[in-house]
This record gives C-alpha cells, sequence and structure tokens, in this order.
C-alpha cells in the first residue's frame, strides 16, 4: 500500500505554485521513520466496475467519503459492494490529530443540500444500512449535531428500510448537542476512542478520554434501544494491560461492540508506527473483549470502524436477542 502524499496540490496565490501543505501544523514536523508492513497486511487494489461505479455516484453527487479522505486501506474492497462510509460537514477538520489523515484547518459554511444529497446517493446505491460520519467542527456552536440529525431524518424518507449508523465526533463543550443526534434515533451509535488514554496528548491532543466514555455512557442512559460502538487503533506504543482497562472503562460504559485495528501511518509527517501487532495477538484481544460482555468484537490487523458495517449489524441484533433469551 502506498505512502500518501501530504500536499494538496499547487497553491495559486503563491508565486511559483507552491504545494499547499494537507495539514499545515504538520508541515514543519520532522519526518518519521516509516516501518516495513508485514506479510499479513494486505489489501486489495481498487478498480474494479462495481467501484467505478461507486465512485461515479459519489462523485455526481458531490459527496465527501471517509474512504477517501482518511485513506482507508479497505476501499477496494467496500466500494466493490457499493459500501461507502460518508463523510459530511465537508472535508476540513477543525482538530489535528497525529493519526489522520483528514485535511486541517478552517472549514467553510454547511451545505444545506447535503442531506438531499446523501440520502439520494444512499438509494442509488441501495444500502440496506449506511454509515455516517463527520469531521470535528468545532467552530459550530452544536458541533454539527442538528446537521447530523437532518441527514439521517432525509434518509429514513427516502429509504425508510436502511438502517443507521453514526460515528460522530465527541460534541466537546457543546451542551445538549449528543441529545439531538440521539434523538434522530440512528440504529447504531459509534464513538471512537482511537487510542488509550496515556496517548492522548501526542494522538488525540484536542479530545479528552473521559469526556469519550461519558459520551457512549450518556447515548444509553437516553436511548437504551440504540446499539453502542467504539474503535481502537493499535501499534500505537500502548501496553496491553491498558487495551485491557479501555475494555473494562468501555463495558462501564454499556458500550456493545468494539473494533481494533492496526495502525497504519498516512505519511512521514504523522505519528510513526510503534509496532505491528501479530494477528494472534489481536486474536487474543478479541477472545478478551468477548469475555468481558461486548456484544460483537471485530478485532484485526485490517479492521476499521465502518468495514463490513452491515454485516455487524445483523450479527449484533442476533447476539442482544440471544443474550435476552429469544
Amino acid at each position: 500500500m502506498a505512502m500518501l502524499v501530504d500536499t494538496l496540490g499547487k497553491d495559486p496565490r503563491k508565486a511559483g505554485g507552491e504545494e499547499r501543505p494537507r495539514h499545515p501544523e504538520k508541515a514543519h514536523r520532522p519526518d518519521q521513520p516509516v516501518l516495513r508492513k508485514p506479510d499479513w497486511i494486505r489489501v486489495k487494489a481498487p478498480g474494479s466496475p462495481q467501484w467505478n461505479e461507486t465512485r461515479r455516484i459519489v462523485k455526481e453527487n458531490k459527496l465527501v467519503t471517509v474512504c477517501e479522505e482518511a485513506g482507508c486501506p479497505n476501499i477496494g474492497e467496500c466500494w466493490e459492494k457499493k459500501h461507502a462510509t460518508f463523510m459530511i460537514m465537508g472535508d476540513t477538520c477543525t482538530r489535528a490529530c497525529a493519526f489522520c489523515n483528514v485535511k486541517t484547518g478552517m472549514p467553510g459554511a454547511l451545505d444545506a443540500d447535503e442531506p438531499r444529497h446523501i440520502a439520494e446517493a444512499v438509494a442509488k446505491l441501495g444500502l440496506s444500512h449506511v454509515v455516517i460520519t463527520s469531521v470535528d467542527r468545532d467552530d459550530l456552536a452544536d458541533g454539527g449535531a442538528e446537521h447530523f440529525a437532518q441527514v439521517i431524518r432525509a434518509i429514513r424518507a427516502t429509504s425508510p428500510g436502511t438502517t443507521i449508523e453514526v460515528l460522530t465526533p465527541d460534541f466537546l463543550r457543546k451542551d445538549g448537542a449528543l441529545e439531538v443526534v440521539v434523538a434522530a434515533r440512528p440504529d447504531v451509535f459509534n464513538h471512537n476512542l482511537e487510542t488509550v488514554p496515556s496517548n492522548y496528548l501526542t494522538v488525540r491532543p484536542g479530545a479528552r478520554y473521559f469526556h469519550s466514555i461519558r459520551l457512549l455512557q450518556r447515548v444509553k442512559e437516553l436511548d437504551a434501544t440504540i446499539f453502542t460502538k467504539s474503535g481502537i487503533m493499535v501499534g500505537l506504543g500502548e501496553e496491553r494491560n491498558e487495551v485491557l482497562q479501555l475494555m473494562d472503562d468501555l463495558r462501564s460504559a454499556d458500550v456493545d461492540f468494539l473494533t481494533i485495528g492496526q495502525y497504519l501511518q498516512p505519511t512521514k509527517k504523522h505519528h510513526p508506527v510503534i509496532s505491528f501487532v501479530t494477528p494472534d495477538a489481536f486474536r487474543s484481544y478479541e477472545t478478551i473483549a468477548l469475555t468481558k460482555g461486548f456484544l460483537l468484537v471485530s478485532s484485526s490487523p485490517l479492521t476499521r470502524s465502518s468495514h463490513h458495517a452491515g454485516e455487524d449489524f445483523a450479527k449484533l441484533k442476533a447476539a442482544r436477542l440471544s443474550r435476552q433469551g429469544r
């Protein structure tokens, strides 16, 4: 898998058309070493007719996908199945996480037509399950919560049989924002912890670990029927006991579904990969997490939050019914 380039092309405002940094806050950081990927990390190259059809629908509806913006390694597989994770509220994030390849800067105004465009794309793709995520919008009074709700309502209106999963920011210091999203009743509410708390200052400096735990707990308090989900990356220097404690913290918030995947470094300016976690270690994490009470666990090197989301939703429903003895 190729290393992504950390620029956005030529800047017409500068003499000589100099390259614009995709991440201006990272531009002056020293280059980080890039480790050679092990044999167990292999992805399918995109380009099938089905992949091209998904790409066409995304472009025609002027949509942004996290699949492209975050450089997801599973884009070939997912788009071939006409699965895409839509990223709303623009392609520019107000945060500057050390692991993320989404652009950083001051975002533009919200597109009032975006909920309709998302709903139209969901209908065209014939999705039975859709994942909606977003950039962080700390510039907005509600962090974009009402926009999330509008997208959910628009999809419900045009595709009432489609189940909806949201992957939200933390809505830090946005009182009442979470309640707006939950009131729109997504089927799955996902918010990723990303890493263990000891890494937050270097990996996720704009966030607060226990705020994120409380956010997930609050979802269940507001509506116990909504499935909750969270994910982390490993290979960022965390210790095994820290991952196990994180599992306990999520279970204390009654989180249903945990995803664990290998961190892959987008560019030399991003946080380095400290280690490549072996498939055996991922399987061990999955076994332990299931014993702690999660309804579902996905743990593998190429696991990502939205990978196989539709199939996983069916498994979540079945696991809940089984636990209830139905």
